[in-house]
This record gives C-alpha cells, structure tokens and sequence, in this order.
C-alpha cells in the first residue's frame, strides 16, 4: 500500500485496503483538528470515513465520522440451553422467531416499555422525534448485515448474538446533525464537525449518548425476546450477568482525545467484545488487548470483500446454498448479497488483528435470522 500524504501518525493494521478506502481515510487525516487515526483489518470504502476507519480529534466531533447508524453493535448472551435440543428444534425456532420479531423495516404495532427513556437527557428535537414512535421501533432487527443467530462455541455452549442499531430514530437524528455540520444544509458527505463545547456540538453528543442506549435497549429485547421463543422449546435460560454489549459506531472522550469509530469496536484492555463473520462462520467472542496504536480499537466483523451490487451480480445462489449446509437461514435471492463469499475471510481478520484482541470463543451457528 501506498504511504498517505499526511504528517497525522496513523497505522493500518489491513494487509490491503482499497485506494477508495485509503482516498477517504486520507482526507479524514488531513483536516486540522485530527490528531491520530487507524484502520482496522476489515477496512473497506463506507460513507464520509471507510468502515473500519477510528480517528482521534481535538475537540471536535463529525457526525458523519459515526454515521446514519448511531451505535449499531453487537449483544452476546451466553445461555444453559443444551445445543443438541437447540439443533433438533431448530426449523420450529426459525419460523417462530420471525413470528416475533419485526425485521427489514418493520416495526412493531404497540410500544415497547422503556422507563429509562423519559430520564435521559436529549434535545429537544430528539425528545419529539422519539415521541413519533420511537418505542415501536424497539426490538425490532433492521435489514442487511443486522442478524440474530443462536450458535455454539468449542464448549457447546449455546450463545444468542444479536446485530441492530438505532434504527430510524438514529438515521433521524444523524441526519438532522449532518444537515447542522454541513456548510448548505445538506446531510453531506464530508468532514463537518462541532466544537465540542459549542451548542450543536454538546447537543449531538448527548441525543448520540441517547441513541447509544436506545440501540443497546433494542439489542436487549431482541435477545429477551429469542431467549422467550427458545425456553417454549428447550430448558434453560440467558446468563444476563454475563451479557456482553460493545458498539461500533460512536464517539467518545477517552485518553484526552475524542475517538471516532466507524465500524470498528471499542477493545481496551480487558474488555469483552463481539467479532462476527458471516452468516456461516458465526462469530467470535473475544477480549481486547488496549493497543494504543490501534486507539484502542479492533474490527466490528470481516468487512465487505463485495459490494451488494457487485454480489448480486456475480455470486451464485447455487454456491450460496452449498455454502450454507448445516445453518437454518434465509438461503434465497433476496440475501445473497448476504452471502459468506460477499466478506473477506473472517479468520485472516482475525489473524491480523492478534496484537489488538484474544479470542476466547468461536460461535458457529445453528440459525441465523436477517431481514
């Protein structure tokens, strides 16, 4: 790869990236108030900052640098259900939980309850967008990458993984602060930002804190809810003490910077987190190691080797299908886009990426629900 035209230290822990992708994290690295950056194992060309892409500022904050979907992550729930009674029910599990669950961009025909919305702190503006629905979007899947599976690890242990956001109240309000940020009023692609002690800049960050839990309480009631529709089936039950939660779109104050994340996850030291790959090589449980060079960070996944289009395009659902044996899932046109062979190799990411987090689990799936 090429060296970037910047004097701002960074470190590209891919072992190749796209130039679109370097072109964009470049531009990121060149705007006044960054400090440091870095690029994760799955980088790959994304809006404004590639995914994979963490940037460090001085005061600053760019909406754009986070993205549509405000804290779009991942939920692990180790449970005690037994994997063989999870496996001999699967098809029954499958169909029910599309029964229960709003996914693409369906939203639910009743409010969630929520009581800790109505104490934490938001705009305005956001407190009347939320009011427009914003507790029927709760537990509700999304579409394209976002996933529910139930797997098993090296121990059997059967594992609920959920991967939502905000949905559209995050779109909302990103949007509404892009538009803010952007010199004609038009959610730009871009480096607009906000001093972070100015009014846009202090209202952003606190509708993002609000957006940040609603996407965690929605990850929260899709798991609640698979764990409900798997105990009518099987013994057992989540260990919510052992929850594991980790974004990767957000920004925040850590080490005297402001951190950006766009598709990446958070991995100080010690810290629980959740890798996935593919619709057929699962996911991984891991702990991070706090690697400063990294800015504390790892990748969110394995990262697009093909675009949606592209995968449409040239993948074909016959190989799709062979590829999947074993998994109960949407094996059909509608998600071939979502195909294992769209993403880079899980475990070469993972490979590159030894300095920046342990493993300590690999989940595999039994089923995998999309949009």
């Amino acid at each position: 790869m090429r060296p970037l035209a910047t004097r701002t230290p960074y470190h590209i822990f891919a072992s190749n990236v796209e130039e679109a992708a370097l072109r964009q994290f470049e531009s990121a690295l060149q705007q006044p108030f960054t400090l440091r950056g870095a690029l994760m194992p799955d980088a790959h060309s994304g809006y404004a900052l590639p995914i994979g892409a963490v940037v460090a500022t001085a005061g600053v904050v760019v909406p754009a640098w986070v993205g549509y979907d405000i804290g779009c992550g991942l939920c692990a729930l180790p449970t005690s259900f037994s994997r063989t009674a999870v496996q001999q029910v699967a098809g029954a599990l499958f169909k029910a939980l599309y029964q229960s669950i709003p996914v693409g961009f369906a939203h639910n025909r009743a409010d969630t309850p929520w009581p800790a919305a109505a104490s934490l702190p938001a705009s305005p503006f956001l407190r009347q967008l939320f009011g427009q629905g914003g507790l029927r979007q709760l537990g509700s899947l999304g579409s394209g990458n976002h996933f529910i599976e139930i797997g098993h690890d090296e121990n059997d242990r059967v594992w609920i993984i959920v991967h939502s956001g905000s949905r559209a109240l995050g779109h909302a309000v990103a949007s509404h602060y892009m538009r803010l940020a952007s010199p004609d009023g038009k959610p730009r692609e871009g480096h607009f930002g906000f001093n972070v002690s100015q009014r846009n800049g202090r209202n952003y960050l606190q509708d993002l804190a609000f957006c940040l839990a609603f996407a965690l309480e929605n990850r929260r009631e899709l798991a609640r809810r698979v764990e409900t529709v798997i105990s009518r089936h099987c013994h057992g039950a989540g260990d919510w003490s052992r929850l594991i939660n980790r974004n990767h779109n957000h920004a925040e104050y850590a080490h005297n910077l402001w951190i950006h994340r766009k598709g990446a996850t958070q991995a100080e030291a010690g810290m629980a987190g959740v890798i996935p790959g593919n619709m057929r090589d699962g996911s991984f449980i891991v702990r991070g190691k706090g690697h400063p060079a990294a800015l504390w960070s790892s990748a969110h996944g394995a990262g697009r080797a093909l675009g949606r289009q592209q995968a449409r395009r040239t993948l074909s659902l016959a190989d799709f299908t062979t590829s999947m044996q074993g998994v109960v899932a949407r094996i059909e046109a509608a998600t071939l886009d979502e195909a294992p062979a769209a993403y880079k190799d899980i475990h070469q990411v993972m490979a590159q990426q030894h300095d920046l987090v342990e493993i300590v689990a690999w989940v595999r799936p039994i089923l995998n629900i999309k949009g």
